[in-house]
C-alpha cells in the first residue's frame, strides 16, 4: 500500500485456529513486540474473516478510540452480518465498502487483454464499444464465466483448470456450511444446501415459492427464511416480474433467481462451453451481475404476461422509480438468428414496446457476433453483441457512468 512501510502492515485472518477467541487487542500487541515499531505511527491493520470473533465490532470500536493512527479494515465472507454489526456500533466509525465480483470489463482488464479487445466505437454506433475480434472476445466471456467473478482464479492458471475443487468446496464449506448456519442458527444445513445447489444449477429461470415447495417438500415460510439469508449472503439476487404494463404485483409469487457471480455454477457443477444449452441463461446471469455495481439495479425487473394463450416475456426491464413507467426493454440471447433470420421472433418485446414506449424508442436484443438494427410492426430493435454489451455495462457501471 502506497506510503506504508511493510512493516507497518499487518493481516490476520481471525478464523485460524491459533487465534481462536484471542482479543484483538491481543493481536497487536503481538505484532507490535515482534515489529517493534512506534504505535503512533501510521499503519494499516486487517482483520480478515472477523465475524468468526464474538462481539468483534465492541472490539474494534475501542480499537479505533485508542489508535487514532491506525486505520483498521475488517472483511468477511459473511457481508451482511458484518453490515448489520457496523451499523449498530460503529455509528461515525465505520465506513461499509461491498466488493461485489469482478465485473468482465475488470477480467479483461486483470488479463493484460483489454487493449487488445476493446476499442472506442465510432460515433453513431449502437454501444459506446466495439471489438476487433468479437470471436476471441466471445471466448474469453466463456472464460469469464467459468471462473472470471474470482480474482485468484484469473491470476492462477491451477484453480482455471480446476475451478469445482478450489473453489467449489470454498462456497459449500466455508458460506453454506459454516458462516449461514452459524449467523442465523441453520439447522437442516443440507436442506440449505439442496436449494441453493438447485437455484444455482438453474440460475436465471422463474421461480414460484408454491413450486419450489411441491418439488422440495419444503415449508413455503422455511424456504422464504432460506431465500433471505442467501440474498443476505449475496450469494443469490431476487427479481421482480412486471407486467406488460411495467407494474409490479402486490405478492412477489413468482420471480427470477440469479447468481450474484456466474461463475458459482461453474464451480459447483462442471465448467460451461459455447454450444451448451444454459448459455443463455448464463449469458443473462453475467449481464445482471454487471448491475450489482449499480444503485440501478433496485429498478430492473423482467415482464412476463399472457396475451391470449400465449405466454410472453422480456428478460431486462427498466423501470422509473418516480413516474413507474418502463423506460427502456432488452431481450438477453446468445445466438445470431433473431437479428439475421427471425427478428419477429421476439414477440414479447415487441407488444412490450408498442405498450410502453414512444414511437422512434428502440427496443434491444443481444446477439452471438451481430451487430444491426431492424424493424418489426413499427417497432425499432437494436441488436449487439452480448459479450461486448455485458462489457459496457461493467465498465461505465463502475465508472459512473449510464450504461
Amino acid at each position: 500500500m502506497d506510503g506504508f512501510e511493510g512493516q507497518n502492515i499487518l493481516f490476520v485472518s481471525i478464523d485460524t485456529p491459533l487465534y481462536s477467541g484471542m482479543p484483538l487487542s491481543r493481536l497487536i500487541e503481538l505484532f507490535e513486540e515482534v515489529t517493534e515499531h512506534d504505535p503512533e505511527d501510521r499503519r494499516i491493520i486487517v482483520f480478515d474473516e472477523i465475524q468468526y470473533l464474538k462481539d468483534w465490532e465492541v472490539h474494534l470500536k475501542v480499537l479505533t478510540d485508542q489508535y487514532p493512527n491506525t486505520r483498521f479494515v475488517a472483511s468477511g465472507s459473511a457481508a451482511a452480518a458484518l453490515r448489520l454489526k457496523s451499523q449498530e456500533s460503529g455509528a461515525g466509525r465505520f465506513t461499509d465498502f461491498l466488493l461485489p465480483p469482478l465485473t468482465f470489463a475488470e477480467f479483461l482488464a486483470f488479463r493484460g487483454i483489454e487493449g487488445e479487445l476493446i476499442e472506442v466505437a465510432p460515433s453513431g454506433s449502437t454501444l459506446r464499444f466495439s471489438t476487433p475480434d468479437i470471436q476471441r472476445l466471445n471466448d474469453e466471456f466463456i472464460n469469464y464465466l467459468n471462473f472470471g467473478g474470482y480474482p485468484e482464479a484469473v491470476l492462477n492458471e491451477s484453480i482455471q483448470a480446476d475451478v469445482q475443487r478450489f473453489l467449489g468446496r470454498d462456497i459449500i464449506d466455508k458460506v453454506l456450511l459454516r458462516d449461514l448456519p452459524s449467523l442465523y442458527g441453520i439447522q437442516d444445513i443440507q436442506e440449505l444446501n439442496r436449494l441453493f445447489t438447485t437455484i444455482a444449477y438453474h440460475t436465471g429461470q422463474e421461480i414460484s415459492l408454491d413450486g419450489l415447495a411441491q418439488s422440495s417438500g419444503v415449508a413455503k415460510n422455511t424456504i422464504t427464511k432460506y431465500l433471505d439469508y442467501l440474498t443476505a449472503a449475496f450469494l443469490i439476487v431476487r427479481v421482480r416480474r412486471v407486467d406488460d404494463t411495467g407494474k409490479t404485483f402486490q405478492r412477489m409469487r413468482n420471480f427470477k433467481v440469479y447468481l450474484t457471480n456466474p461463475s458459482m455454477r461453474s464451480a459447483l457443477f462442471a465448467q460451461i462451453s459455447d454450444g451448451d444449452d444454459a448459455m443463455g441463461a448464463m449469458a443473462e446471469t453475467a449481464i445482471f451481475s454487471q448491475w450489482f455495481h449499480s444503485d440501478l439495479m433496485k429498478n430492473l425487473h423482467y415482464a412476463r404476461w399472457k396475451q391470449g394463450r400465449t405466454e410472453l416475456e422480456v428478460d431486462l426491464v427498466r423501470v422509473d422509480p418516480a413516474r413507474l413507467k418502463p423506460t427502456w426493454a432488452y431481450e438477453i440471447k446468445w445466438s445470431d438468428r433473431y437479428a439475421t433470420d427471425k427478428p419477429g421472433e421476439l414477440r414479447g418485446l415487441i407488444e412490450f414496446a408498442k405498450r410502453n414506449f414512444a414511437e422512434g424508442t428502440p427496443a434491444g436484443a443481444t446477439t452471438k457476433t451481430v451487430a444491426t438494427e431492424s424493424t418489426i410492426d413499427g417497432i425499432h430493435i437494436r441488436h449487439f453483441p452480448c459479450a461486448l454489451h455485458c462489457y459496457q455495462v461493467g465498465k461505465n457501471v463502475a465508472e459512473g457512468r449510464a450504461p
